[in-house]
């Protein structure tokens, strides 16, 4: 069952070199099992530095990043200044509330699907980035154990462009929801 107009791209980017921002453009295109075009971390195997030292045959479930912009808004209300694209997020949302998406659930976004495949592991380089940005992206819940704030990672199914204004339908995955896990 696809949800219609559930969020909103409210800003893409993508980067060539392997850096931890990325600038916004007016466009991106998505590359079927590979990720944003002209992106660093495109590819079918693993592209983050840390993996491909660990196994550089394993998949890239990390091809595409996703950051919701209340996030940002969240950052910037206690004191971070944060705008899209500076944590490495190639899309940035805005009314989707990605953290909660089960895993394999598609989004629809221009003209691209994503498959979200899990989420972002928070690392170090936002200490690096901004001080004290880490612990911002983490939190616990009522049970004491660890969220993760910093977006989504996904796969691309179909390409095409995307842009900013774009709407986002959300497309649930049949059966049973398994929640996120970090990739």
């Amino acid at each position: 069952m696809i949800l219609r107009e559930q969020g909103v791209v409210v800003a893409v980017a993508r980067d060539g070199r392997h850096r931890f921002g990325k600038p916004t453009t007016t466009a991106i295109r998505l590359v079927p099992g590979l990720g944003v075009e002209g992106d660093a971390h495109a590819g079918a195997t693993v592209q983050h530095r840390s993996r491909v030292r660990r196994d550089p045959t394993e998949p890239n479930l990390r091809q595409v990043h996703l950051i919701h912009a209340e996030l940002h808004d969240e950052l910037v209300a206690s004191g971070f200044e944060v705008e899209p694209g500076q944590m490495g997020e190639n899309v940035t949302t805005r009314g989707l509330d990605l953290l909660s998406l089960p895993r394999s659930t598609r989004l629809h976004l221009g003209e691209g699907i994503l498959e979200v495949t899990g989420l972002r592991n928070p690392c170090t380089q936002l200490d690096d980035f901004r001080p004290g940005l880490m612990k911002a992206v983490l939190d616990r819940d009522e049970r004491g154990r660890l969220v993760r704030k910093a977006g989504v990672m996904a796969v691309v199914v179909e390409g095409g462009e995307v842009r900013s204004g774009d709407p986002i339908d959300v497309e649930l995955p049949a059966g049973h929801h398994l929640p996120l896990q970090p990739v």
